[in-house]
């Protein structure tokens, strides 16, 4: 057997150690924190993600009105929010109200017939709507969401709803 002469040879490294991971990983980190938002333009996402809460309110809204023909529900909109109110089969009697849904800074809800922040939006027993008591109907593009983008809801005569 052959035994090497020089045993204090220095040994050769492989791989990275593990502080340059951890500080590359880091630098990851905060990268994708602070400079990919702005390259991905997620400013406009509060528009959709309103609209999508929006219209599922509102289809909360018509199958409360289909499945209860005997009692009225309206959807109050202003310029801070919106509430649904439970009234009595004449919509006059109020019965209990939800609590307020608050609207993100810089936001509106806006009814593109009047263009108007205030309204109110009713269905009748058949899912159709009417906004502003009976006032105003629409068919097609009726609502609007303005925040960094403008996005559309329309509500079909039939009282289907959807994006625009």
């Amino acid at each position: 057997m052959i035994f090497p002469t020089n045993l204090n040879l220095p040994k050769r490294q492989h791989g990275f150690t593990l502080v340059e991971l951890v500080v590359t990983i880091l630098l990851l980190a905060i990268l994708s924190v602070v400079v990919l938002p702005r390259f991905i333009g997620a400013g406009s996402f509060s528009a959709y993600a309103l609209r999508q809460e929006f219209i599922s309110e509102l289809r909360r809204v018509q199958m409360l009105a289909i499945n209860n023909p005997d009692r009225c529900y309206q959807l109050e909109v202003d310029s801070s929010g919106y509430q649904l109110h439970h009234l009595q089969s004449d919509c006059a009697s109020l019965i209990f109200s939800d609590a307020k849904q608050s609207l993100p800074r810089n936001t509106q809800i806006q009814l593109l017939t009047t263009a108007s922040a205030n309204f109110t939006l009713q269905f009748d027993s058949d899912g159709r709507s009417t906004f502003n008591a009976g006032a105003v109907s629409c068919s097609g593009s009726c609502l609007q969401i303005i925040a960094d983008d403008t996005v559309g809801i329309a509500i079909e005569s039939e009282g289907y709803i959807h994006e625009d």
